[in-house]
C-alpha cells in the first residue's frame, strides 16, 4: 500500500466511524425534522410576520449541514457513494436545493421540502418499508393488470346496460370506470350511484355487488398480502446480511487471534533461546 493510501485510510477511518454513527445520523434526522417545522411554518403568515428571516436562517443552515453531510460521504466512500440508490436519492434532493430559486426556476422554492424525504434514507425502518414496497413491484405491476382488466370488462359491460338512463355515470367508457373506481373504494356506492339505479333495474345489485366483492375484498387485499410477504422477504435478507458480516467479522477476529498466539509463541521461544544463551 502507497503512502497516500495508507493517510487516506488512517483519515477515512475516524471520518467512517462518525458518518456511520448513530450519533451522526440521530443529529441528522433531528436537523431534517427541524427542517420540515420550518418549512411548514413558512406557509402560514402569522409565523411569517413574526419570524421570517429566522425561519430563513435556519433553512439556509440546514442545507448546509446536509451539504456537509454528503461532502463528508463522498470524501469517505468515493466511487462507492454512487453505488448505494439511498446515497443518490440524498444527492438528488440536497444539489436541488442548491438550484436558483427565482425567475424561471421560482418552483424550486415548494420542492424545498421534497428534503423531508429524506427520512426514508436515514431512518432505517422507513428504508425497510420502502424496499418492501420496491420489492413487492413487480408482483404489483401483475395484479393492477388483472384489475385494469377487470375495470374494463365492468366498465363495457355496466355502459351498455346503464348508460342510456345514467350517462352521467355511465355514459362511456371513461365515465364508466371513474364510476366504477368510485365504487370500488366504497365512497357513498350505496347511497350515491347503486340504490338510484336500482330504482329503474331492480337487479342491478346482482352487477355490483359481486364488483365490490371482487375489487375491493379480493384483488384490493391482495396487494396488502404482497407488500407484507416482502417486507417479511426483506427482512429475512437483512437478517442473512447481518448474520454475514458478524460471520465475516468473527473469522477476521479469529485470525487476528491465531496470529497474535503465533507472534507470542513465537517471542517466548526467542525469550528462551535468550535466556539459554546468557551465561
Amino acid at each position: 500500500m502507497s503512502t497516500q493510501s495508507k493517510a487516506e485510510s488512517e483519515l477515512n477511518s475516524p471520518l467512517r466511524s462518525l458518518v456511520e454513527s448513530r450519533r451522526f445520523g440521530l443529529f441528522i434526522t433531528v436537523v431534517i425534522l427541524i427542517n420540515a417545522a420550518t418549512l411548514g411554518l413558512e406557509t402560514w403568515p402569522p409565523a411569517v410576520q413574526q419570524a421570517g428571516g429566522l425561519l430563513m436562517w435556519i433553512d439556509h443552515i440546514a442545507l448546509w449541514i446536509f451539504t456537509v453531510e454528503l461532502a463528508l460521504k463522498l470524501w469517505v466512500y468515493r466511487q462507492r457513494f454512487f453505488t448505494s440508490g439511498w446515497n443518490v436519492f440524498d444527492f438528488v434532493i440536497v444539489a436541488a436545493s442548491w438550484l436558483p430559486a427565482s425567475g424561471p426556476l421560482s418552483v424550486m422554492r415548494a420542492l424545498r421540502v421534497l428534503r423531508t424525504l429524506r427520512l426514508l434514507s436515514v431512518v432505517p425502518q422507513m428504508r425497510t418499508v420502502i424496499g418492501a414496497l420496491f420489492h413487492a413491484l413487480p408482483g404489483m405491476g401483475s395484479i393492477i393488470a388483472v384489475l385494469m382488466l377487470l375495470f374494463y370488462v365492468s366498465a363495457v359491460m355496466a355502459t351498455k346496460l346503464f348508460g342510456e338512463q345514467f350517462p352521467d355515470w355511465f355514459g362511456g367508457i371513461g365515465e364508466s370506470m371513474y364510476s366504477l373506481f368510485q365504487i370500488m373504494t366504497l365512497e357513498s356506492w350505496s347511497m350515491g350511484i347503486v340504490r338510484p339505479i336500482m330504482d329503474v333495474y331492480p337487479l342491478a345489485w346482482l352487477f355490483f355487488v359481486p364488483f365490490v366483492i371482487i375489487t375491493s375484498f379480493a384483488v384490493l387485499n391482495l396487494f396488502i398480502a404482497l407488500i407484507v410477504n416482502s417486507m417479511q422477504s426483506v427482512h429475512q435478507e437483512t437478517m442473512e446480511e447481518a448474520e454475514h458480516t458478524a460471520h465475516d467479522e468473527r473469522e477476521a477476529l479469529l485470525h487476528e487471534v491465531i496470529a497474535l498466539r503465533s507472534e507470542v509463541r513465537g517471542l517466548t521461544k526467542l525469550i528462551k533461546v535468550q535466556r539459554d544463551d546468557m551465561p
